[in-house]
């Protein structure tokens, strides 16, 4: 009988378990969208912005290997701080 019980209780614990994780995850869900909602409404303004700059340049040294330097540029010069 008493084996009995503990099983018992055991379910129930579970069942409570169980319960507690689908409140939470509806919390997390619910959150979730509402990310979402304020992130559509800021992607428009990021393409605007995204096509005014100018595409970075790629600094104009070469390495030892003869491959070419994957730095970018500062400003208006032609090589990157390191090749400066």
């Amino acid at each position: 009988m008493v084996a009995r019980k503990k099983a018992a209780g055991k379910k129930v614990k579970k069942a409570t378990r169980k319960v507690a994780r689908k409140k939470v995850a509806k919390k997390v869900a619910k959150k979730r969208v509402a990310k979402k909602k304020t992130m559509k409404k800021a992607k428009p303004a990021r393409k605007k912005a995204a096509a005014k700059k100018a595409p970075k340049q790629r600094c104009a040294a070469k390495t030892a290997a003869g491959k070419p330097c994957k730095r970018f540029v500062t400003g208006k010069a032609k090589f990157c701080a390191a090749h400066k």
